[in-house]
């Protein structure tokens, strides 16, 4: 099995890869996947359109960095004398959002968000320094702070992909048939670690996907039998190390889907339950992050004045370039990209945006 990505310095391409549609095609399709996407998604999760800040203070530890290492790009704003971050996902501030908007139990937002990850380690078919997602939250009760919950989220976002790639084949008739299988799998990080205890996370993801199609995978942050986390979370919005059932924790995941135009696992969505008081004390131990409680939004937790909540993000462009078959992320958003790859895409009919 061929994976994504560079091979040996090498972009992975198709043979004789064609795109389905043509460049004003594909700029139509993408605004068509987009507004019908978040009305649907909207409609099913009980979700209201919030504008959200594109940078936020340093200061005020809102901003998310993602598995806890990677920097965000900042800047000084002259007239406050104060320096700003662009934001890398709004995992924290959507949650302060959900408290600001007075949304009830039930109910919660969802926005378009735009961010610039500089420190992406690796650059290919569906990695870009350019991310954009619709980032969602959602207030639960504390009795709704479990795995049922959980599994029972995904399983509606799973039928909104179902619905929208329907849609896009009808409308489309130059794609080929649908892809996604009737339903999502669920695993344990855990599971799938004993499953393959040889392979890599990402080996065991493409192993999984290939044979089911869809997955979510349960329990994404803390260390797994081998010593080391299926993949690495920040300390402070999901809860990863809450004992779900005997010998598993987590309550947070990926969705992941198999992707036969470049054979290999795509992740469309992470998300989970977040942190309470007693998950983000633990968490900031295991990470040596205990200074953090003294933010404004880690003290909104500590003190119970935030309210519970799961949420997550959902990829524009994966979804993109999903649901219109392209092998490259620049084919369905206008990022940076270096010289030799842009050579390489163009000699593979590869056109980037």
């Amino acid at each position: 099995m061929q994976s994504n990505g560079f091979i040996n310095g090498q972009l992975y391409f198709p043979e004789d890869y064609q795109s389905f549609l043509d460049l004003r095609e594909t700029e139509e399709a993408i605004k068509y996947i987009k507004s019908i996407f978040q009305d649907k998604f909207a409609a099913e999760m009980n979700l209201h359109r919030v504008s959200a800040p594109i940078f936020v203070l340093q200061s005020s530890g809102i901003n998310d960095y993602l598995s806890g290492t990677e920097q965000p790009v900042r800047f000084n704003i002259k007239a406050m004398n104060s320096q700003a971050e662009v934001v890398q996902s709004l995992a924290k501030w959507k949650r302060q959002a959900l408290k600001d908007y007075g949304f009830i139990s039930g109910e919660g937002l969802y926005t378009d968000m735009n961010a610039i990850r500089p420190d992406e380690a690796v650059l290919d078919n569906l990695h870009s320094v350019y991310v954009d997602q619709w980032d969602w939250e959602r207030i639960i009760a504390e009795n709704e702070r479990k795995l049922d919950v959980l599994k029972y989220i995904v399983k509606k976002i799973y039928s909104v992909l179902k619905k929208v790639e329907q849609a896009v084949c009808r409308k489309y008739h130059q794609l080929p048939g649908e892809m996604l299988p009737e339903s999502i799998h669920f695993i344990h990080s855990e599971e799938l670690e004993e499953l393959y205890p040889d392979l890599s996370p990402r080996e065991r993801e493409n192993r999984i996907c290939e044979e089911r199609g869809a997955v979510f995978i349960i329990g994404i942050g803390a260390d797994l039998k081998s010593g080391q986390p299926h993949d690495l979370r920040a300390a402070d919005y999901d809860d990863w190390i809450t004992e779900t059932t005997a010998g598993y924790r987590g309550l947070n995941g990926d969705i992941l889907v198999w992707y036969p135009i470049l054979n290999c696992a795509m992740e469309l969505s992470s998300m989970g339950i977040r942190v309470d008081r007693k998950a983000l004390l633990q968490q900031l131990t295991i990470k040596n992050e205990e200074y953090k409680q003294n933010f404004p939004f880690h003290q909104g937790i500590l003190r119970n004045e935030l309210p519970l909540s799961i949420g997550g993000g959902i990829g524009q462009s994966r979804l993109c370039m999903y649901f219109l078959r392209k092998c490259h992320i620049g084919e369905v958003h206008a990022s940076v990209w270096s010289p030799d790859m842009i050579e390489q895409c163009r000699r593979k009919n590869v056109k980037l945006l």
